[in-house]
């Protein structure tokens, strides 16, 4: 399916006066766009890439796939998925892209978004009541609202290695992925990093590689993911079930259709209920052994052993080498299982029986330099390599926001504001001194702890709806109040300290990126919870936020100016 030829990307100047202006076209700023339609609102989107997608774009390498299973990676309007099918349960950015070609030509998208535009500030301006937003290209948009949707992956972060620059071979952050693809076939290959995106270019990477060597600091507690096709006919009997399944995504921790256990402990279950439950959530692959199992697995110690303990049996089977066994799967847990991210895997741990795998433990010894030849490490010993694979991340869930300079009516860029006092939000969705700001699938919300569009879709109607009451009441700017975001952190904190969260270095908290706070970036008290939260504050009468009308001064401005023109 190929993008629709109606297009705003062009070299004639863009300077919009508009009611909305959303940042960034993923599922996010896809759904923004058509819910404000609704609302008759004049919406445009800036999207940093060549085409829809959001971190679909970015991340095109080998074996860069989703790990929420059908069907609720999608957006769940029945206009929309009633004439979609996907070709597996775990979806490859390839149908992703597709995915996104097909709703742009569904809801007729093209035309109100500008693609290569890297939006670099966004000032609000307090005598026009509207953010002033400029991209680096030189668009400019003044609009009432501003509606970021960055995602959490879309600052990357290349590591500080020495000499780097000096390697003749050739380097790829897995983030800026060439489009036309990279042979490995025959190539000494060497990957840094083995997160999610790690573990998918391993895979992939391994049976094309002369050799491949594979640089890890902290091993990947990865889950088998049970993929399969799926035909079109069993998607289409499905989909009557689809509206409850998207309902249950919000009363489930995660936002999937699964959820854990909360009425029986792990160690209040017999061995065999509780080996039964291990062998049929492991079984069926996914999330299920991480978000569907016992629930004081996040914070019971003890609970959480018995679950790594069953984790270490299954994937030790899978490795030949005692030695590497001991390095993927070591016999003391690198940090609670779960409290990281799980990756979803199909035969990563069965790669490292390969004659031609190599693994480096960068904790024994770590990478020194980068030569003109390949990766040296502090051993003394140097890994030739043709090619080299960053797969180092994110500045996660902040750092798409915190790469604009936005600047509230206080003249404080949000970057100064978090840095110096941590972050900030109102619900995860809005910060004070910020008016007509709100942010989706960003910080302090349900975020990285839940399937990407059951969150977005959750605050996006939230969002919708606030823009709605104000529409009906009259009012042109929202903020939020600087003591309910106070409290709002403070609830965040102590949720995230009651579990074991705290006991691993995690891009949860922003511990991946040197200097950076750390501190929780998400919600850890599951969709439910969240869901709850935010419609009390609906409930009462929008609680912890002020309305207002347009400022007087600016209403006579308006007023001296119509007269003048008549």
């Amino acid at each position: 399916m190929s993008p629709s030829a109606t297009t705003q990307n062009d070299n004639s100047p863009v300077n919009l006066d508009i009611d909305v202006l959303i940042v960034g076209a993923g599922f996010g700023g896809v759904y923004s766009l058509i819910q404000l339609r609704k609302l008759g609102l004049n919406a445009k989107i800036f999207e940093a890439g060549k085409d829809f997608g959001g971190i679909w774009y970015w991340n095109c390498y080998p074996g860069a796939r989703v790990d929420s299973d059908l069907p609720i990676y999608q957006l769940s309007s029945p206009e929309i998925y009633k004439d979609w099918n996907f070709k597996e349960k775990f979806p490859d950015w390839k149908e992703l892209r597709n995915y996104f070609h097909y709703v742009d030509e569904k809801a007729g998208l093209r035309k109100d978004v500008y693609f290569e535009s890297f939006v670099e500030e966004a000032v609000w301006d307090e005598n026009e009541n509207k953010w002033i937003v400029k991209t680096k290209d030189g668009k400019t948009a003044k609009a009432t609202f501003l509606f970021l949707n960055t995602g959490i992956g879309s600052s990357y972060y290349v590591p500080d290695i020495k000499g780097l620059d000096s390697f003749k071979g050739t380097v790829h952050h897995t983030a800026r992925w060439p489009q036309e693809g990279v042979d490995f076939k025959g190539k000494k290959v060497g990957v840094v990093g083995t997160g999610a995106t790690g573990v998918q270019v391993i895979q992939e990477v391994a049976p094309d590689a002369e050799h491949l060597t594979v640089f890890q600091r902290t091993p990947n507690l990865a889950l088998p993911m049970v993929q399969s096709k799926v035909s079109p006919h069993l998607q289409k009997q499905n989909q009557d079930l689809y509206p409850i399944l998207f309902k249950k995504c919000r009363e489930t921790f995660g936002g999937f259709t699964y959820d854990l256990i909360y009425d029986k402990k792990t160690l209040e279950a017999t061995p065999e209920e509780r080996r039964h439950h291990y062998e049929a959530t492991w079984t069926e692959g996914g999330f299920r052994f991480w978000i569907a199992n016992y629930a004081d697995m996040f914070s019971d110690k003890a609970a959480n052993d018995e679950a790594y303990a069953f984790w270490r049996e299954k994937v030790s089977a899978r490795i030949k080498d005692p030695v590497v066994r001991e390095k993927l799967a070591p016999t003391v847990a690198p940090h609670p299982f779960g409290v990281k991210r799980p990756s979803l895997e199909q035969r990563y741990y069965e790669v490292f029986n390969q004659p031609n795998v190599t693994l480096v433990d960068v904790n024994e010894s770590p990478i020194e330099e980068v030569t003109s030849k390949g990766v040296k490490t502090k051993d003394g010993k140097e890994y030739e390599l043709d090619i080299l694979v960053l797969a180092t991340g994110f500045d996660m869930v902040t750092g798409g926001i915190t790469a604009i300079n936005i600047v509230g009516k206080d003249g404080v860029p949000i970057a100064a504001k978090w840095s110096n006092e941590g972050v900030h939000t109102y619900l995860g969705m809005t910060v004070a001194n910020y008016p007509n700001l709100f942010i989706s699938y960003g910080p302090q919300g349900p975020t990285a702890f839940c399937n990407g569009p059951s969150c977005l879709e959750m605050q996006g109607e939230w969002i919708i709806n606030c823009i709605k009451h104000m529409q009906d009441k009259g009012y042109t700017r929202v903020e939020a109040d600087r003591e309910a975001e106070k409290v709002w952190r403070d609830l965040v904190l102590d949720i995230h300290n009651k579990t074991l969260f705290p006991l691993a270095k995690s891009w949860y908290t922003g511990a991946n990126i040197p200097g950076k706070r750390i501190e929780p970036l998400n919600f850890a008290g599951g969709v439910p919870l969240y869901y709850k939260h935010i419609n009390e504050v609906v409930d009462k009468d929008y609680e912890g936020f002020h309305f207002s009308k347009t400022p007087i001064k600016d209403l006579n401005s308006q007023l001296k100016e119509l007269s003048v023109r008549n």
